[in-house]
């Protein structure tokens, strides 16, 4: 299985939701499931996963609230995904890796677009320059209630300006969530985060071996 996937472009598979839905613990639940079945798999995040755009996420994740507008949040979002594309992602998928990856496109559009007012239009074309056909086979959108999605984020202590934006900036972000996956289901899978760990990180796996064949 490795070795037939060796000469083709590995799969990219990205998990949105709003702050503390359970991504990370749900990544780290699925890369060693696929690990473990012989895959080689890259891990990362946006915004950051290479060099240069980590030190741009701690322009856009410190600092008040209204450090930054919606517009210049999502400038700044796509300069560090062009770097994370074209140091990280794209060279993982050339040799055959799985990526998986905590938030890519579909978050500006949540959080710079729908809730921060930007719009879906210049989202859509900032994505057409920088991502073009590297966006990803997979996504999976997690969801929580807000308000418990927060709990969950402000429980990891940390400071992080979109987590201080409170729970109404949350819930519309978790609505732009649910309103993309409607939009593209043939890319985005819904996933309920709320229940058993064990049961979501099963359901999980379950669509990756449906959709893409890994397992």
């Amino acid at each position: 299985m490795v070795g037939a996937r060796q000469s083709q472009r590995g799969p990219f598979i990205t998990f949105e939701g709003g702050d503390g839905t359970g991504k990370s613990t749900h990544i780290a639940r699925l890369a060693a499931h696929l690990r473990a079945a012989g895959h080689e798999v890259a891990v990362t995040r946006e915004p950051g996963g290479s060099p240069g755009a980590e030190a741009i996420r701690e322009l856009l994740v410190s600092g008040a609230t209204e450090r930054w507008s919606a517009l210049a949040e999502a400038l700044l979002v796509f300069a560090a995904r062009a770097d994370h594309l074209e140091k990280v992602i794209n060279p993982a998928r050339a040799r055959g890796a799985v990526v998986l990856c905590d938030r890519f496109v579909d978050s500006t559009m949540a959080y710079q677009g729908a809730a921060g007012g930007l719009g879906e239009e210049k989202v859509r074309a900032l994505r057409d320059l920088v991502v073009g056909a590297d966006g990803p086979d997979l996504t999976i959108v997690l969801d929580a209630p807000g308000a418990r999605g927060l709990e969950r984020a402000q429980a990891r202590g940390g400071d992080n300006r979109f987590e201080a934006k409170g729970e109404a900036y949350q819930a519309r972000v978790q609505e732009a969530f649910r309103r993309i996956a409607a939009r593209e289901p043939e890319r985005c899978v819904v996933v309920d985060s709320s229940g058993p760990v064990d049961d979501v990180a099963h359901r999980i796996r379950t669509i990756v071996k449906e959709r893409l064949g890994l397992g």
